[in-house]
């Protein structure tokens, strides 16, 4: 999804609006993590971008996508771009390291 959402619209309230692009991206989320994933692939991974526009994006965390949001709402902000793109993503195995020290 790489999408810039107008926070403005004539007949609704801002938040009513903000409420609408968080149920969206949500929404996006779940579909993309409801798909089947290829072999070998331990899970569904996104990389993100938020900014005032598409020019000024920077890389942020999953988690931060709300967070930004109501940033935007807090700023005014007529608009803002969001990308979140699914990729593939593998678990990295935690080293044993000191669990099992022969004495």
């Amino acid at each position: 999804m790489k999408k810039t959402f107008a926070l403005t619209h004539p007949k609704k309230a801002v938040p009513r609006v903000v409420e609408s692009v968080k149920h969206e991206v949500k929404k996006y989320i779940k579909r993309e993590r409801n798909k089947q994933l290829p072999a070998g692939v331990d899970f569904w991974d996104f990389d993100c971008k938020f900014g005032h526009t598409e020019q000024e994006a920077k890389v942020i965390h999953l988690k931060e996508i709300n967070k930004c949001i109501d940033e935007a709402e807090k700023l005014e902000l007529t608009s803002f771009y969001l990308e979140i793109l699914a990729k593939d993503g593998i678990r990295a195995k935690k080293p044993l390291d000191g669990l099992f020290e022969d004495e």
